[in-house]
């Protein structure tokens, strides 16, 4: 008889919510993507509700959207992942700690370096979500008077995980003897210089830290493009997408295994979180109306700069009131437009609509009572759209106790989400194989 299929949750946290306007909810905490007290808080919350990993966005640069709503935004400030996750791993010990670090920006070394520090300390925890970086104006802050072409971008991050995954194998696990007699610390023929050059990096080598306790940081996904689900295919062991119904969750879920398996790889080594904005009530009104009053406190100015984000050109030059006009191709996140063009085309939605929805939080959400919801998440879990998902709180710190308290215990009461956890490493955790040292048996 085949085992239950279990879920996976991950908490988005950007480092608080996606929501536009969650810092103004009532009772909520407006400095929160700044405040380690909060934060401290929240991922101790989510290991009392067993998720599997709190995973932080980052950005490059400030969000490039006109200031009339620049001003409105909360993720105008924010830590750095990899600042803030090891003061959170000396605070949890089972919660999976994910960062976003860019293959385009940031030098293929230090992003080995810092990951494998973090996997240390944490004891096992760590993971990796790979991007290419889409905000052109992250550009300007290296050095670059332009972003980096999209293909080429995802050239340079297929390269870039070579470097990084061949630097954490640079020492075998056995490298260290330590051996205080001799005074021996390591066996030389155990260590590897990688040596790499290649199209766009030159990296010599060997990493200056052992061996990840992993062997490798989970490595996270993110793109939904052509590109971006090639990478995960050949690179990904979580990836995390944004589908709003369980048709398209699908047929994400189906391409990317089956991608894997053209490569060689095993379906069963990846976990596909889509993400989800949660909202809980004690009846399916309560929680609409919660959701219509988060809603209700996005203002107009934040919605059109989202929705221009998105398509990767001016909409506040469109007539609020029409329809889009036609959206020529841009160099940023191909998904994202592509996503609003088809929400705009199923839904008949004009501009003033769509900005409202971008301005919030537009992707799949789940409203409604804890039955209601865990009932939907099963569904998307046990008919191949998922592995689990990556949840979005709403508001904090009562949309994440709503869901801890409420939503996990019916999903443990159907037996398919942990009562505890099942290892120490966010690897174990996921069922997921720590990989061999390629240079040493």
């Amino acid at each position: 008889m085949a085992e239950k299929k279990m879920m996976r949750l991950g908490a988005f946290m950007r480092p608080v919510s996606i929501h536009t306007a969650a810092w103004r909810y009532p009772g909520g905490t407006p400095d929160a993507n700044f405040n380690l007290e909060a934060l401290v808080q929240y991922a101790q919350t989510l290991e009392r509700g067993c998720f599997d990993a709190f995973f932080m966005a980052d950005h490059l640069a400030v969000l490039n959207m006109p200031m009339e709503a620049l001003k409105r935004s909360a993720t105008v400030t924010s830590f750095d992942p990899l600042t803030l996750l090891p003061a959170l791993a000396m605070v949890t010990k089972h919660l999976g700690l994910i960062a976003t670090a860019s293959t385009t920006f940031e030098p293929a070394y230090m992003v080995a370096r810092r990951f494998a520090s973090l996997d240390h300390i944490s004891n096992g925890r760590a993971g990796w979500n790979i991007v290419t970086t889409s905000n052109p104006d992250a550009a300007l802050n290296f050095g670059m008077t332009e972003h980096m072409e999209h293909a080429a971008r995802y050239r340079r991050a297929r390269e870039y995980y070579d470097v990084v995954t061949g630097l954490w194998d640079s020492w075998a696990d056995d490298a260290f003897t330590r051996d205080v007699d001799s005074g021996i610390f390591f066996d030389p023929e155990r260590l590897h210089t990688l040596d790499h050059k290649g199209e766009f990096l030159s990296v010599r080598g060997p990493l200056n830290i052992g061996r990840p306790v992993q062997g490798w940081p989970l490595i996270v996904q993110a793109g939904a493009s052509e590109d971006g689900r090639q990478l995960a295919a050949e690179t990904a062991e979580m990836v995390f997408t944004s589908q709003r119904t369980l048709k398209e969750a699908q047929e994400f879920y189906a391409d990317v295994k089956d991608r894997m398996e053209a490569v060689g790889r095993n379906p069963d080594h990846m976990k596909i979180l889509p993400g989800a904005l949660v909202v809980v009530g004690d009846s399916e009104a309560e929680a609409r109306e919660k959701r219509a009053l988060l809603d209700s406190l996005v203002h107009y100015d934040s919605g059109i700069a989202s929705l221009s984000i998105a398509l990767g050109t001016d909409a506040s030059k469109f007539d609020p009131d029409a329809p889009l006009p036609p959206i020529p191709e841009t160099n940023a996140s191909k998904s994202g437009r592509d996503r609003v063009l088809r929400m705009a085309k199923e839904e008949g939605l004009n501009v003033r609509q769509l900005a409202g929805r971008l301005g919030g939080y537009s992707g799949h959400a789940l409203v409604g009572t804890p039955m209601s919801i865990a009932d939907e998440m099963e569904v998307w879990l046990m008919e191949k759209g998922s592995d689990g998902f990556n949840v979005m709180f709403p508001y904090l710190p009562a949309g994440l106790d709503d869901f801890v308290d409420k939503v996990v215990p019916e999903l443990q009461r159907r037996g398919i989400f942990r009562t505890a956890y099942e290892g120490k490493t966010l690897r174990e955790n996921l069922g997921l194989p720590r990989p061999p040292n390629r240079f040493f048996g």
